[in-house]
């Protein structure tokens, strides 16, 4: 039996207790090695038959260092240099690839590194290709032969526009133009050039005047027939409106044979049957080109409508005038060959007592051995149509006989008393 804390042995002997742990010093952790144990040899409950040594593990440092032991699933260690030669790769090829993106962007966007407006441009249209038959096409064209006019008068000064009709340097132009000029006229051409030009001749009533300037190779334009043009056709003004050179503008004819008789109060009263377009027409545009889709002149613009009371103030509102080109060449062409133009009469004089109360234009007489009296017109008869056309009132006839050259037969109809009659008349040239 044990008395109090003390252990028996086998032979009866006793082995005393340990009544405080400082009976016996006791072990620190610092001297045993052990993180765990303090006092082990000192504790109360430890088995007197165990060895009296304890087996403490060794502290760092202390005997050899242990074998390393290698994982066999760990990845291979890199040395140094493989690391550096990749990190240096990846840098050069991230800066290319960098560098291609952001030249690839400038490009693109006009910037580097801006925003990219837009999407991806794809193929021009086929009207922005500009062929040939193209509106633009047929500007290109026609535009080295358009000119403006500049004229010295003696209420001060003129400008209008005007075309090349030869290689050798004639121009046709309005007479209106050039009306009044002292001396001759300058021409500026598309390129900004100019040269001095003389005055060939000038007709009044048809309003063509034809000038001459010393320029040689000049590229003349392209004649077309007023005849074959129709309703709907589009067209191309030429010229300088308000002297804004080298200008073009489009649009349609809206008409035909409508009656122009124009002129300043007191001076020459201009007659022709026009061709009315509703492109953009306004003061300077006066004796530039009319052109059709295929870029053939077929007009000459010469006057417009306005509701405007002053002329200075008169704009463009959709009703512009053209001389068709078959009377303008016609009249050119005599000027140019005799230095002046034949006018085209019937025979006979109209009734100017105003507008005819049944329609149509009342010969008020007839010239003997004229062309209305050989066809068997008389004084009385009223005229309805020539040929085909409608004749509302007397400028009606006068300006549809303007567009014919002398010789040119055309069928006249008429009224006579109740009777309607046909006859074929053969015109001329007035005698003046």
């Amino acid at each position: 039996m044990t008395d109090g804390w003390h252990w028996h042995q086998p032979d009866g002997t006793a082995t005393p207790a340990t009544s405080s742990p400082s009976a016996r010093p006791p072990v620190t952790p610092q001297d045993a090695g052990s993180p765990w144990w303090s006092d082990a040899l000192g504790d109360p409950w430890r088995d007197p038959r165990a060895p009296a040594a304890v087996v403490l593990p060794t502290p760092p440092g202390r005997g050899a260092a242990p074998e390393q032991v290698t994982d066999p699933d760990a990845a291979p260690r890199r040395g140094v240099t493989s690391v550096l030669f990749i990190a240096v790769f990846s840098a050069l090829l991230a800066g290319a690839l960098g560098g291609s993106l952001g030249y690839a962007l400038a490009v693109r966007g006009g910037v580097g590194g801006g925003t990219i407006l837009g999407g991806d441009p794809g193929e021009a249209p086929a009207v922005a290709q500009r062929p040939p038959d193209s509106l633009a096409g047929v500007a290109e064209r026609v535009a080295p032969s358009v000119v403006t006019v500049r004229a010295a008068t003696r209420g001060g000064s003129s400008i209008g526009s005007g075309f090349v009709a030869t290689a050798d340097g004639y121009v046709i132009t309005n007479d209106h133009v050039v009306e009044g000029a002292s001396g001759g006229a300058t021409v500026v051409f598309n390129d900004g050039s100019t040269a001095s030009g003389s005055i060939v001749g000038h007709d009044a009533e048809s309003d063509i005047a034809v000038i001459k300037v010393s320029r040689p190779n000049l590229v003349p334009v392209e004649f077309g027939d007023s005849e074959a043009i129709a309703v709907g056709d589009p067209v191309l003004a030429f010229g300088s409106p308000l002297a804004l050179a080298n200008t073009v503008t489009a649009g349609i004819v809206s008409a035909l044979d409508r009656t122009i008789q124009s002129g300043e109060p007191g001076g020459q009263v201009r007659y022709y049957a026009a061709i009315q377009t509703d492109a953009a027409v306004n003061q300077g545009n006066s004796g530039g080109p009319l052109v059709d889709g295929g870029g053939r002149v077929v007009g000459v613009n010469s006057v417009i409508k306005s509701l405007a009371a002053d002329e200075q103030q008169a704009g463009n509102i959709g009703l512009a005038f053209a001389i068709p080109i078959n009377q303008a060449k016609r009249v050119a062409q005599d000027i140019i060959d005799t230095g002046k133009a034949r006018r085209t009469v019937i025979g006979a004089q109209i009734d100017g007592n105003g507008r005819n109360p049944g329609g149509g234009a009342r010969l008020s007489a007839v010239d003997a051995g004229g062309p209305a009296a050989a066809a068997g017109l008389r004084a009385g008869d009223v005229v309805t149509k020539l040929d085909g056309r409608p004749v509302e009132e007397g400028t009606d006839l006068i300006a549809l006989v303007r567009k014919y050259a002398p010789g040119a037969v055309v069928t006249i109809e008429y009224r006579r008393g109740n009777s309607r009659e046909t006859a074929s008349v053969t015109l001329a040239a007035d005698a003046k």
